[in-house]
Order: structure tokens, then C-alpha cells, then sequence
């Protein structure tokens, strides 16, 4: 199974079942669905949330009928890339069925890919359902291979079950990505090491900077690290050679001369990707989020919920898109030292 490059269609074929591209107002097509099916995780991640969160009371979270029906919405009006999030979205009651659903659009070829992001807790039950619905990769969040440190950053998390979860999606043809925060002082000496064991076993790596959402237990700029320190670092041993490979997301690729492999590099701070943005955040209440380092939402559960039909729905949508800004204010210093946005990142999912 192919885990390379998603190759976008011209605009007039991104354009879902006669409708129009969603087009914002500087000119960027939006064409990638991200959708938080659940902000609960069982793990607490010491950059993402509180140990003691208090989670949405479920009254409030769509159906996953309902959760169906808006990313078809989507899909209808262009979106050409859909991935779930959480939370951790393989811990969401009956995820499997919600799943299955939206792989009929992979049939029809209106969807290009189906795809998700996961802390691989439960990879190993899901991985071959998986591959049957049609998701050919998966993004897994690991921060360290430590087992102690494992512990330390996830709080709740247990490093063998991850592991055996990534085994398992590589079992099932899955191609597997591995996401990793780099925390100043808690794994940036395990930098090289994760690279060198995921271009071992084919795995793509890519690298994340912590972002201020959401109040946590300490302090983010005892975290931070700039990816443009680790890439200088880097290049003090190995050969990184700038790639044009793209995934359809944020992640700047290098091709590493010695190992192989690919090395993705995510900087929302030190060298945000707003110029390019062609993504959009759904919770799983049914807000819309234009931008992941901005408060503006909009409220898709009303009009979802008012009307049988999709009109009152696609107006929103459309109504929304036009207010798209061109892109976040994430600064992490002495200064700003506390979230940009209150909302945690389980609540929109990275």
C-alpha cells in the first residue's frame, strides 16, 4: 500500500459533485478536513492537556451519524482529504462504523484519502479494519521510545501497547508516520535515535513544535524548542536534502542522505505554514475552527440539526470559509508564557 504523496486535482475537479471549491478570501483552497470525532483521551500528554481534565458531557458531542453527515457535507463541497483526530479517536464508542461510512467516498473517488491521527493505544485491535475500510496510513503521536520518560510526557500511556500497535498497522500494509513533540530538556537527546529506528523499520518522522493551546500543569517555555535549533544540530552529523514531498498538510519534508528515510519538520512558531493553509478544524460538537491558533468558530450543529436537507448546512459552511484568516499569533517567550487560545489541543485535534 502506497504511502507517498497526495496529489491534489486541478480546482475544477477538486470541486465535489458540481458545487464550487471552497475558496478563502486569500485565495487558498480548502480541501483538508481535519474533525476531532472525541476531545477524550486515555492518555494526558503533559503539553496537551491537565491530568485532571474535565471533558465534554456527552449530550453535547454529535452522533456519529450526525458526525457522517457534516464530513459529507464537506466532501460534497470539495474537501479532498479527511482525517479524524481526538482526543484519541479509536476510543470513541463504535468509531469503526462511523469509519466505515465515510470510506464510501473513497469508492466514488470523491474523497482522496481517509486517514488518522493516533496516540496507537489501540492500533493493535483496529489496525486490520483499517486497512479494510481503506486507510492506507496513519499518523502515530510518540514522543520518546523511553519507556520511563513514555510515562513521564503521556502520564497514563503504556509504551508497549503503542508499540505493539505500530507492529500491528505495519502488518496490516498501513503506512505509519511518527509525530514527535520535541520538548526542550525531555527529548531532544532522543531525536536522532527515533529517526534512525523509524527509517529502520520505513517510517516516516516528523517533527513537532509544542503550541500554545489550552492551560497545562507547567510552564511552555520551559518546553519550548525551536526546530530550527534541532535542524542545525541535525546537520552537524547527517545530510538533509529539501524535498517537494507533501502529505497535504503543514510538514516541510528532507530526504536524510544516510538513513534513507524522510524527516518532516512542523514550525508553527519559528516558521509558521499560514501561507499555504488548506485546512479546517471540526470538534466534535459541531464547531468549526478556521484556524487552529485563532478563537473565530462557527456553529454547524444548529443549521445540521434544523433541517433535514443540507442548505441551511452549506450556507454555513460557505459563510464561514469567507471568514478564514490568513493565519495564527502563536508566540511562545517570557511574555506569553500561557495559551494563545484557551481551548486544549484534544479539543480540535492538532
Amino acid at each position: 500500500m502506497s504511502n507517498g504523496p497526495i496529489e491534489l486535482p486541478a480546482d475544477a475537479e477538486i470541486a465535489g459533485r458540481g458545487q464550487p471549491p471552497m475558496i478563502d478570501p486569500f485565495g487558498r483552497h480548502v480541501s483538508y478536513l481535519r474533525v476531532s470525532v472525541t476531545d477524550r483521551c486515555d492518555f494526558r500528554c503533559v503539553y496537551c492537556m491537565a491530568e485532571n481534565m474535565t471533558f465534554l458531557p456527552k449530550r453535547d458531542v454529535l452522533t456519529l451519524e450526525e458526525l457522517d453527515r457534516l464530513c459529507s457535507a464537506f466532501v460534497d463541497k470539495g474537501v479532498r482529504k479527511l482525517r479524524l483526530t481526538g482526543g484519541e479517536p479509536l476510543v470513541r464508542r463504535n468509531i469503526m462504523w462511523l469509519i466505515r461510512q465515510l470510506s464510501r467516498h473513497l469508492g466514488t473517488g470523491a474523497l482522496e484519502e481517509l486517514t488518522l491521527t493516533t496516540n496507537g493505544s489501540q492500533l493493535a485491535r483496529y489496525a486490520v479494519e483499517l486497512a479494510d475500510c481503506g486507510v492506507r496510513r496513519v499518523n502515530v503521536s510518540m514522543d520518546t521510545r523511553d519507556p520511563k520518560r513514555f510515562h513521564e510526557i503521556t502520564r497514563w500511556g503504556d509504551l508497549d501497547k503503542v508499540m505493539g500497535g505500530i507492529d500491528a498497522a505495519l502488518d496490516a500494509g498501513l503506512g505509519v508516520k511518527i509525530n514527535m513533540v520535541a520538548l526542550k530538556g525531555v527529548n531532544e537527546h532522543e531525536i536522532e535515535d527515533m529517526m534512525v529506528w523509524c527509517h529502520d523499520k520505513g517510517i516516516d518522522l516528523t517533527l513537532i513544535e509544542t503550541m500554545p493551546l489550552g492551560d497545562i500543569d507547567g510552564d511552555r517555555t520551559d518546553q519550548y524548542l525551536p526546530l530550527s535549533q534541532v535542524r542545525s544540530r541535525l546537520l552537524e552529523t547527517w545530510t538533509l536534502e529539501d524535498i517537494p514531498y507533501k502529505t497535504g498538510g503543514p510538514a516541510r519534508y528532507v530526504q536524510v542522505k544516510e538513513t534513507g528515510g524522510r524527516l518532516g519538520f512542523i514550525t508553527p512558531l519559528t516558521h509558521n505554514f499560514c501561507e499555504s493553509c488548506n485546512r479546517v478544524r471540526l470538534t466534535c460538537t459541531g464547531t468549526l475552527y478556521m484556524c487552529l491558533g485563532q478563537d473565530d468558530a462557527a456553529d454547524l450543529r444548529a443549521p445540521l440539526r434544523a433541517s433535514e436537507g443540507n442548505e441551511l448546512l452549506g450556507a454555513a459552511i460557505d459563510e464561514a470559509i469567507g471568514r478564514k484568516p490568513k493565519g495564527h499569533d502563536f508566540i511562545i517567550d517570557r511574555d506569553h508564557n500561557g495559551p494563545a487560545v484557551s481551548r486544549h489541543m484534544s479539543v480540535t485535534g492538532g
